[in-house]
């Protein structure tokens, strides 16, 4: 199932129990254990911010984010980055990965 809008508000929720922890979205913000996520969409995975060590796999995998790559991303990040560091195990639900990736489009 490809992308579908969702609810920013939802989203923005979203964002804050479950991705805040590890990633800022606003301009100049710092990374944390994940990199800020300004100017993620149409980024290259692996490339953005300097600050930031991505491992060899987002590096290798030359995903170029957008609204439907993040959508399945979310769903199992590790199934479809082997590889990655990322240690957060997804987002199940459709309706909550178009809620956040519309809050991203956003807030980013």
């Amino acid at each position: 199932m490809p992308f579908t809008e969702g609810n920013t508000k939802k989203g923005e929720n979203l964002f804050k129990t479950r991705c805040a922890q590890c990633h800022t979205v606003e301009k100049g913000g710092s990374s944390k254990t994940g990199p800020n996520l300004h100017g993620l969409f149409g980024r290259i995975s692996g490339q953005g911010t300097d600050a930031f060590n991505y491992s060899d796999a987002s590096k290798k995998a030359a995903v170029k984010w957008g609204e439907n790559t993040l959508f399945d991303y979310l769903e199992n990040p590790k199934k479809f980055m082997p590889g990655t560091r990322m240690a957060f195990g997804g987002l199940k639900k459709d309706k909550d990965r178009n809620d956040v990736i519309t809050y991203l489009k956003k807030s980013t």
